[in-house]
């Protein structure tokens, strides 16, 4: 898993391994920020975790520097959980195919859009669903094929906090979906 934020997602995934739901593994949580909420829970449940630096970088050292982590632990899906950078050509290139990303809305919509940003424009457009979309990472940002959407509806009284809760929530299960098919060469 790559992360940047708070990394809610993470909890539904290690809980459904944890229950037996879900066979699968979290071999590793990497992160550009030092401070940031999946570090902090892949330490509380005893995952290994990577803070790598971005700054002063050019990206593809610093998608280097994740791909020599994610090599080692021979890796056979990447989740984007939250993670707030593009990634270089290349890195896409070395995982293509093994790289998923979740995107807070229902795809093609607020395609780019970031965290609650997005909810505040499900909001101000006065849509009456939203979601979120797993899709697989191609150099195009929040353009590569849909692999699952779960959708949502939007209430009068939703703030951007109360919607993106509820997307949340369906993130979680979309992943523990996804990986489960994935396990079953199903993509």
């Amino acid at each position: 898993m790559i992360g940047s934020t708070n990394g809610t997602d993470l909890v539904p995934i290690v809980e459904a391994i944890g229950s037996g739901g879900l066979s699968a593994t979290v071999e590793v949580v990497l992160s550009n920020n030092e401070t940031s909420g999946i570090l902090k829970k892949a330490r509380g449940y005893g995952i290994e975790n990577h803070f790598i630096c971005h700054k002063n970088k050019k990206r593809d050292v610093f998608d280097f520097e994740m791909s020599q982590i994610l090599e080692d632990k021979k890796i056979d899906l990447i989740l984007l959980i939250g993670f707030m950078r593009i990634l270089s050509s290349e890195f896409v290139d070395r995982w293509f195919g093994k790289i998923v990303n979740v995107h807070p809305s229902l795809l093609p919509k607020y395609a780019g859009g970031m965290n609650s940003d997005v909810h505040k424009s499900v909001l101000d457009a006065g849509d009456k669903e939203t979601g979120c979309t797993i899709h697989l990472v191609t150099k195009e940002v929040d353009g590569g094929p849909i692999l699952l959407q779960k959708s949502c509806p939007v209430f009068e009284n939703d703030s951007i906090d109360s919607l993106k809760e509820r997307v949340q929530k369906l993130e979680g299960e979309a992943f523990i979906e996804i990986i489960n098919n994935w396990s079953n060469n199903e993509y």
